[in-house]
């Protein structure tokens, strides 16, 4: 290996598994230093969500489904090609992100040896198996494994955001106007998370959530409760507060601006979250924000980072985890099944064993 190496890493393109790879991303910059050039190969908006970060040196920028030309796949291979990695790091298991490295010419492509494309790899790894099943470990443990093969020391799978002043005063500002003086301003902050980019199967839905917000109020009183929300789940964001119908439950709905930064500073500063097993839920994660995680279809082991002050809601039913977008049985009792009752209490218990986030992020 090169005295000063250029490794290309190939980041994920979800939310979710991009925060997971944070303990990776850390442990490169650590084991090799400032000599070293990483470059992160991610989709445009997670330059946003990683800004802050020590990590990566460069950015190029790639979706294969972009509308720029020059941010598609020929395009990108190019730009690999001029500037050749020593080694890349290939995240996503995807067939067409092997190939992108391959196109790219890197030296050494790592990567595991699934779907097909195992002849595109140099080092190809293979997942652990038990009774002939892949064993299900999360991005985190994944992207760890890919490090160290080139001889990283492995690091805790401790999930790390950043957050700048600019993200703190859009937090500071919309909270003002959501929940102004003299009406629970200094109450512990709730933030609600029903993100169904996945697909419907995720979903608690409106009518659980605004549920739950009027129940915490009753056991809380000065509780601030916030919904979540991306520019694609306004509607969904809206649809809570209407039927909580209560002042203290305000949502992100309105806001002309929805970027990773005002996301990033409420979640790091929430007293809890409580949501489904989606991007927000890793980006709390990484601020250590007690949470309340809601897996319905998906398998927990999938998602396991170290997190404090963390309850997993999954039901013990012989459906689950599917994994599926939408409930192939129709029924979408692994989320309808979970009551109300329970996910208040496991919100009262984590906000009694945490403290207020004043104290946990200082």
């Amino acid at each position: 290996m090169p005295a000063v190496p250029h490794i290309v890493v190939i980041l994920p393109r979800w939310v979710g598994d991009l925060v997971m790879t944070t303990p990776m991303l850390r442990a490169l910059r650590d084991h090799f230093g400032a000599s070293a050039r990483i470059t992160g190969v991610m989709k445009p908006m997670f330059g946003e969500l990683l800004e802050g970060t020590r990590w990566l040196d460069d950015a190029v920028f790639y979706d294969r489904r972009s509308r720029d030309p020059s941010r598609r796949f020929a395009a990108v291979a190019r730009r690999l090609r001029a500037d050749r990695a020593d080694i890349a790091l290939i995240v996503p298991n995807s067939l067409s992100s092997a190939a992108l490295a391959f196109a790219g010419r890197a030296r050494r492509r790592v990567g595991f040896a699934r779907h097909w494309r195992r002849l595109l790899l140099t080092d190809p790894l293979f997942p652990a198996r038990e009774r002939g099943r892949i064993v299900p470990v999360s991005t985190a443990e994944h992207a760890m494994d890919l490090a160290t093969h080139i001889g990283v020391a492995r690091q805790p799978l401790r999930l790390e955001l950043v957050t700048t002043a600019a993200d703190e005063a859009l937090a500071d500002a919309m909270l003002a106007r959501l929940f102004p003086r003299g009406e629970g301003a200094d109450g512990p902050l709730i933030v609600f998370n029903d993100n169904g980019a996945f697909g419907p199967a995720k979903s608690w839905g409106a009518e659980r959530f605004a549920a739950l917000g009027r129940h915490l109020i009753d056991r809380l009183p000065r509780a601030r409760v916030l919904v979540h929300c991306g520019p694609g789940d306004r509607d969904d964001a809206r649809k809570i507060v209407n039927a909580a119908a209560h002042p203290a439950v305000q949502s992100m709905a309105d806001e002309t601006s929805l970027p990773f930064g005002l996301a990033k500073a409420i979640l790091r500063r929430a007293d809890a979250v409580v949501t489904s097993d989606s991007g927000p839920r890793h980006i709390a994660a990484a601020f250590r924000t007690p949470s309340v995680v809601l897996f319905g279809p998906m398998d927990p082991r999938l998602s396991r980072s170290e997190q404090p002050h963390l309850r997993e809601i999954a039901l013990d039913l012989p459906c689950a985890p599917c994994g599926r977008r939408t409930c192939p049985l129709g029924h979408h009792d692994c989320m309808r099944l979970v009551s109300v009752d329970d996910v208040g209490r496991s919100v009262v218990a984590l906000l009694d064993a945490a403290g207020p986030a004043a104290a946990r992020v200082a």
